[in-house]
């Protein structure tokens, strides 16, 4: 009878370890870097069998969730502000590391003249600006530090289209309901966008750097802790930055 309550004990810890093992590590990612992590994770997949989940949104969102108790074992920021949030509620395991820098850039489907797209918003040319909402998407805050930058803010107000994420400005763009809009530069490399798609990079000189910043959360140690910190430090590998650097991203 001991012999057999062993062996179920045995049986019990076995399955409790393959279970843990075959959780898959919870990446809350920002929505502008979604796609470069599906090109990751399954890079990470090939090399260590290890299954990621992929869960993206407006930076700012995915704070308030991980604040609210979302079980999320890694945070990828597209700033390091939120990370920073993050990190100073008590909710991280590591002060936030810098995993690239974002680009920006200002583009359309409409034909839009985005060679003079200053003049065209200062001379009031027709058509709704989508960028992304300030409070919860750093590329939204970097779109209306560029405006302000160059004085065009007020003109563009009343024509301006706050998305709730990256994500959704490219949505307005390639679907043609906005005229132009302020994105990540990664979009030309992730979605090989239609013939009618143009852009034309932003300064970087009138936005301050994006630098997007990366945690590893408390929640990670409730299971699998292993393979989240491992897929956490596959993120700073040099096979990581160069898949990173395909689409668009700066790597210092």
């Amino acid at each position: 009878m001991l012999f057999l309550k062993k062996i179920s004990l045995s049986v019990i810890i076995l399955l409790t370890v393959l279970s843990s093992m075959a959780q898959p590590v919870r990446v809350a990612v920002a929505a502008n870097a979604q796609f470069v992590l599906q090109k990751l994770a399954s890079d990470f997949k090939k090399k260590t069998g290890i299954t990621v989940e992929v869960i993206s949104g407006a930076s700012g969102k995915l704070a308030a969730q991980i604040k609210q108790g979302a079980p999320y074992d890694i945070f990828l920021s597209a700033d390091m502000n939120f990370a920073q949030d993050v990190f100073n509620d008590g909710l991280a395991l590591n002060q936030p590391k810098v995993y690239a820098l974002g680009s920006l850039v200002v583009c359309s489907t409409t034909g839009a003249d985005l060679k003079n797209w200053k003049s065209s918003i200062t001379n009031h040319v027709p058509g709704k600006i989508a960028i992304g909402n300030p409070e919860v998407a750093p590329y939204g805050k970097a779109a209306k530090e560029a405006l302000n930058h160059y004085g065009l803010y007020q003109a563009a107000s009343d024509r301006l289209v706050f998305a709730e994420s990256i994500s959704q400005v490219n949505t307005y763009v390639l679907k043609g309901v906005v005229n132009i809009g302020f994105t990540t530069a990664s979009l030309v490399y992730e979605l090989n966008p239609i013939g009618s798609f143009k852009w034309e990079k932003v300064d970087p000189a009138a936005y301050a750097p994006i630098e997007q910043g990366a945690v590893l959360l408390k929640y990670a140690k409730n299971k699998n802790f292993v393979n989240n910190k491992k897929f956490f430090d596959y993120l700073f590998s040099t096979d990581a930055k160069a898949i990173f650097r395909q689409f668009g991203y700066i790597i210092v």
